[in-house]
């Protein structure tokens, strides 16, 4: 996980779905505290402060299940625990 970091910085998003998985994980972990509520600018600021493409990250945390969006919209949660990846695979 270390090598994907320069200076605290996520260097890029890796292409390969296992290891953008483990990347994933480590973010929710550790910017997101579980049982808590997230503003969408709250959620873009954490991550932003990781990579410059926050709203590729936040997509991809909301596509494998690691955070939740309510119904309208407003705000986000760290889920319990993943859920199957709603969205296109690297095999695809």
């Amino acid at each position: 996980m270390t090598r994907l970091f320069v200076s605290g910085r996520l260097v890029a998003i890796p292409r390969r779905a296992a290891r953008r998985e483990q990347l994933l994980e480590h973010l929710a972990r550790t910017l997101f505290e579980p049982g808590r509520s997230y503003t969408e600018p709250e959620v873009n600021e954490a991550l932003c402060a990781v990579h410059e493409d926050f709203s590729a990250l936040r997509r991809h945390l909301v596509e494998s299940g690691r955070l939740t969006r309510t119904r309208d919209g407003g705000s986000y949660r760290r889920a319990a625990s993943p859920a199957a990846p709603t969205g296109p695979t690297d095999t695809e």
